[in-house]
């Protein structure tokens, strides 16, 4: 059986039904309002360097991953023309565990049936520290969980 590579990168789609521009801007601006959105995974968020809107500024989240309380230290880099948010771990609960760890989130609008507007493209990049352990897929999970909960919102928020 061979050995599971120590680098990598697990992808995933997810049919966003409020604008993608403005799933974007949540996350480009206004990241201390996705608590919020989505209570069941993310209890609270804080700039801990520079500010909410700037590149390269550093965030600290608490959030809840299978029912555990995880903390996750970044730093995010945002692309205006792509609709991109990357989030460069840096400290926290999965570092333990990687060395790299990469969550990407890409906003893409789409003309689609059933009041589809777009699609969240989620990624994770990802280097483990030890062979044994798993590659990231509850993490991904966790995104997936995250961005429709965050798209609830922000369909309802549009709706009140």
């Amino acid at each position: 059986m061979a050995a599971e590579p120590m680098s990598g990168k697990l992808t995933a789609e997810v049919e966003l039904h409020g604008p993608p521009a403005k799933f974007y801007n949540v996350f480009r601006k206004t990241a201390h309002h996705i608590p919020t959105h989505t209570p069941s995974h993310i209890q609270a968020v804080q700039v801990h360097d520079g500010d909410w809107e700037s590149h390269g500024c550093i965030k600290f989240w608490i959030y809840t991953c299978e029912g555990k309380i995880e903390v996750f230290k970044e730093k995010v880099e945002f692309d205006d023309a792509k609709k991109t948010v990357k989030l460069n771990g840096l400290e926290g609960d999965v570092m333990k565990i990687y060395k790299v760890y990469n969550p990407i989130f890409e906003f893409v609008a789409e003309a689609g049936a059933g009041g589809k507007q777009g699609v969240a493209k989620l990624a994770i990049e990802y280097e483990k520290l030890d062979p044994s352990f798993p590659p990231p897929t509850k993490y991904m999970d966790f995104m997936i969980g995250l961005t429709k909960e965050v798209d609830a919102g922000i369909v309802k928020a549009a709706l009140d």
